[in-house]
């Protein structure tokens, strides 16, 4: 067998980063022929991987190789979406010579590991994790099939894959981390495990640290605590034990409460993001410390270095032909996709993320006689592109992305483009003049997009919420609209924000953009400038040795 300790890592550990981190991740975007991951937190943990190879720090990723990915969304006959779930082949992935077993819901389950090399990718090393072998029953291997899978039973036995199977594979390795960090509570059986080995729950919370990444009900499971025991989710522990160690006494199991009494200490993900974590879960007795570190993305992987040369040198002129170049770029995937002919010299918004209600996709058509009315200016005309990924079986936000698609057919100057991975992110920011973000406040853990997009020289225009709060200065190098009262009814919160957005573009970005050029090229640079150090991943990473890895 390889000897991956020996060979971990190609470089030498810098002084600061010599404490041994696995880091437990269900999704990681790396590039884009690596289909593991759905959305932001993958895209965050691909950075942290990035920026972690950069910065020679001793860290190694653990997450599943899913079969069919999340899903890749296709159009139906009349542009609406479709799913698809298509089997994934990776030739440059190393398939190793381990397999192990582990037990789920009182049955043994062979589990087969493959390795991301990190001259691959540049990335840390990251072992992924699978069941799809031909030693297991179709029941045990479909546990890694789909990235979330909407049946609960096996959500709960990919958590356990991940905890309980990442551990036992770091002890074949013999790594012996001196941190384990659960990026989300998805990996949490890897705690029960800890308690199990140890025997105490001081000697977990020595060596566990949880980032939460969202407020949302959706990313803080709760579930029925006798359904968890049953498949082995607590390592098999005593029930009442397993009651006693995390202090929850009702039926239902809060996974992200556990994973803040059994950690030393975890972290929101933007300033704003810790105030709210604090509301939300202040109030339990024997959580552990809550700090902050704001989310950030890899310049290196995310910026047009073109942009960045020509910003340096000052020339203004190829700045700007080069994000028109960037601009036709993204309108021919937009023409091949939708038929659309877009105009490079007309101001382009993109709105492109997860599909989930409280990202609100349509906000900005919440008023459609104003929105026809901007569409249809011919002095400050403007194109729209939608773009994300709904979780499958929402259909709710199905629902408003084929919404979408059927608008935009009324407007050959709107489009909706499905298949919003990595490469087609990268083309949005690049080709967008305005890259608008309009979560309903506090809502929003902290949201990236709008970081990468100002990488590529587009301009921020977001409701106050998750990091943007920490980077805008309105009119110099982003827009940021006042936050309204969020203990308003949603529909009146919705119809504010909507208002205000719609203000904010007629009456001071258009202006801008067609009759002060030289001011809003002025907007690009600063927002291109600003965004740097503070949102590359590299501080990212620093500060997770800092403030929580070495706390």
């Amino acid at each position: 067998m390889t000897d991956y300790q020996k060979n971990l890592h190609p470089y030498v550990y810098s002084a600061a980063y010599q404490k041994r981190v696995a880091y437990f991740s269900m999704e990681y975007a790396i590039v884009q022929c690596l289909k593991t991951y759905s959305g932001g937190l993958g895209f965050l943990a691909g950075s942290h991987m990035r920026s972690a190879y950069h910065l020679k720090q001793n860290v190694v990723g653990i997450g599943i190789l899913w079969k069919y990915g999340y899903y890749d969304q296709v159009h139906k006959s009349d542009q609406t979406m479709s799913v698809l779930f298509l089997e994934k082949i990776y030739s440059f992935l190393q398939k190793t010579d381990m397999q192990f077993e582990i037990n789920i819901n009182d049955s043994p389950v062979q589990v087969g590991v493959y390795y991301l090399p990190p001259n691959a990718f540049d990335t840390a090393p990251i072992f992924f994790l699978t069941t799809n072998l031909p030693d297991n029953d179709y029941l045990a291997q479909t546990i890694t099939h789909k990235l979330y899978d909407s049946n609960q039973e096996a959500k709960i036995a990919a958590s356990i894959l991940l905890g309980a199977g990442g551990h036992k594979l770091l002890e074949i390795l013999d790594l012996a981390p001196d941190v384990y960090h659960l990026n989300e509570a998805h990996a949490l059986p890897l705690a029960f495990t800890l308690f199990h080995k140890y025997g105490q729950a001081e000697e977990v919370r020595k060596r566990l640290v949880f980032t939460t990444h969202t407020p949302e009900a959706a990313g803080n499971e709760k579930t029925d605590i006798r359904l968890l025991d049953k498949m082995g989710y607590f390592s098999y522990l005593p029930l009442n034990e397993v009651r006693q160690i995390t202090g929850i006494k009702e039926d239902t199991f809060d996974h992200t409460l556990a994973a803040l009494r059994l950690a030393r200490k975890a972290n929101a993900v933007s300033r704003m993001h810790g105030e709210v974590v604090q509301t939300l879960w202040g109030g339990h007795p024997e959580i552990c410390p809550i700090t902050y570190i704001t989310n950030a993305q890899s310049y290196s992987y995310w910026a047009d270095q073109y942009m960045y040369e020509y910003l340096q040198q000052g020339d203004d002129e190829k700045l700007f032909l080069r994000k028109r170049q960037l601009k036709k770029q993204l309108f021919e995937e937009v023409a091949d996709q939708t038929g659309d002919l877009l105009d490079e010299n007309v101001f382009t918004i993109v709105w492109a993320r997860r599909f989930a209600a409280y990202k609100r996709a349509d906000l900005i058509m919440n008023d459609m006689i104003r929105f026809e009315r901007m569409l249809t200016d011919s002095e400050k005309p403007v194109q729209v592109i939608w773009a994300g990924k709904p979780y499958p079986t929402d259909y709710a936000a199905v629902s408003v992305f084929d919404r979408l698609v059927h608008h935009s057919k009324k407007y050959h100057h709107c489009s909706v483009l499905v298949g919003y991975e990595l490469k087609l992110s990268k083309l949005l920011k690049q080709g967008a003049d305005l890259w608008l973000s309009n979560p309903l406040v506090t809502h929003e853990a902290s949201g990236t997009s709008g970081m990468t997009a100002a990488m590529n020289g587009a301009v921020l225009l977001s409701t106050a919420d998750g990091w943007v709060p920490e980077f805008i200065r309105h009119g110099s190098n982003g827009f940021m609209v006042p936050p309204v009262d969020p203990t308003l009814p949603l529909h009146e919160q919705n119809s504010l924000d909507a208002k205000k957005i719609l203000d904010t573009l007629e009456q001071e970005i258009l202006p801008l953009y067609y009759q002060e050029p030289e001011q809003w090229l002025t907007i690009v640079k600063n927002g291109m400038r600003d965004i740097l150090p503070l949102f590359d991943s590299d501080r990212l990473a620093r500060e997770y040795y800092e403030k929580l890895y070495s706390s």
